[in-house]
This record gives structure tokens, C-alpha cells and sequence, in this order.
């Protein structure tokens, strides 16, 4: 299984724990009343589990793209839990269908691109850590975007952290190239990815569905002459 890179200090720190308690109780060197011995028991046990838990949480599974290219995939892995007509003023300037979906500590925290083109902007706003599926999360919380122009017209994806989120990684920069279902960034325990495509792009999915990062096809790219 493929481990995202942001992971492995967090594994290696868990890991090393887990490794020197194990070691000190095999080599008998914990107190001999017994409570030293359940305390170290106890640490050895959680440390091991932590270190298999930020090896799952960091998994970086390699999507199954769709063939067709005009098909833009889920950037995020959870539940879709909102799909509305906005108003997008930072990149689309006008108005903008908005999907939101929410990624537990349970989904893939890997963030992949929805569609290929060329990133024209990316922003990084610093902010609060309140629950990633409350309103205000797309306006108060630490955020980052990027805003993507296709040959059928801009959108933008918005990675938002969340309660325990505390820290996000956007790897392109402006100018680059971005390729559909390629990773372009990570956020770290619990967030969410709000997804912003014109108008008169199809919208293939719904509120409550589950989406599979880089793989699941959410919307269809049309000319806005379609």
C-alpha cells in the first residue's frame, strides 16, 4: 500500500515509541512492583496502534480514473453533504455550482486534481478549526485554493481543515500544470473540499453520496455553448 510522504515522521515518531517500550519490557529493565510494567504495557500497546493508524490514515490508494476525459472526478474522499448555486467571487466571478465533501478521519486525506489544466491562482488563508461540515467552515476556517483554468472554463478547488486539520498542503504552484486524478495536496486529520464548476457544467451527483478521491465522476466539463 502506498504511504503519502506527510505521513512517514509521524509513523517513524510511533514506531520508535513503540519500538523502545516493547524493547525495555523484553529486556526486563521496568520496575519489578508491576505497575511500572503495565504503565510501559499500556504505552507499548497505544503506540503500536497509533503508528498502524497514521500508516491507514496517510494511505495513498492510486485511483481508477474514468476514460473520458470530460468527466471531472472527485478531488476529495467522503460524503458529498452539499451542492448549491453560489456566488464565486476570488476566481470564477459570477455565479458557481458549489459541492462540498466531507472527509473523516476514516476517508483518504490524498487530494487529487478534478480536472487537467493549468492553475492560475492559488491562495492560502490562514483561520479557525471549527467542524469542517458547519457553514462556516468556507468562511472561517484555514483554507487553501486553487483555481484551475480548462479548455470548457474555470473552476476551483478549496481545501478546508477541520476540527483536528492543522495543517494543509497545496503542491502546485501558479503556472503549473495539473493532470486529472494526479495528487495535488494532503490535509492532515479530518477535513473537508468544497469544489466550484460553472454553470453549465453537469452535475452527475448528490447530497449523500459517497465519492472516492480521483476516481468517482461528479460533474461532466461542457462548452458553455452545449
Amino acid at each position: 500500500m502506498k504511504i503519502a510522504r506527510e505521513g512517514y515522521p509521524f509513523a517513524i515518531a510511533g514506531g520508535l515509541l513503540a519500538g523502545t517500550c516493547w524493547t525495555t519490557l523484553i529486556m526486563g529493565v521496568a520496575g519489578a512492583d508491576g505497575l511500572p510494567v503495565m504503565a510501559l504495557t499500556t504505552l507499548a500497546w497505544t503506540a503500536s496502534a497509533l503508528a498502524i493508524f497514521v500508516l491507514w490514515f496517510f494511505r495513498d490508494p492510486e485511483p481508477a480514473l474514468p476514460d473520458d476525459g470530460t468527466l471531472v472526478v472527485s478531488p476529495g474522499q467522503g460524503k458529498i453533504i452539499r451542492i448549491e448555486d453560489v456566488e464565486e467571487t476570488t476566481f470564477i466571478d459570477g455565479p458557481a455550482k458549489k459541492i462540498s465533501i466531507f472527509l473523516s478521519v476514516f476517508d483518504v486525506h490524498v487530494q487529487r486534481s478534478p480536472v487537467t489544466g493549468t492553475v492560475e491562482q492559488k491562495v492560502y488563508r490562514p483561520g479557525a478549526y471549527a467542524v469542517a461540515w458547519a457553514d462556516k467552515a468556507s468562511e472561517d476556517n484555514e483554507m487553501a485554493s486553487l483555481g484551475i483554468v480548462t479548455d470548457y472554463g474555470k473552476l476551483l478547488v478549496r481545501q478546508i481543515a477541520g476540527l483536528v486539520a492543522r495543517r494543509i498542503i497545496t503542491d502546485p504552484a501558479e503556472g503549473d500544470q495539473v493532470q486529472r486524478g494526479r495528487r495535488f495536496g494532503l490535509i492532515r486529520f479530518g477535513s473537508r473540499v468544497d469544489l466550484f464548476l460553472p454553470m453549465h457544467w453537469e452535475i452527475l451527483c448528490s447530497v449523500g453520496d459517497r465519492v472516492t478521491v480521483g476516481a468517482s465522476a461528479i460533474a461532466r466539463q461542457k462548452a458553455a455553448s452545449d
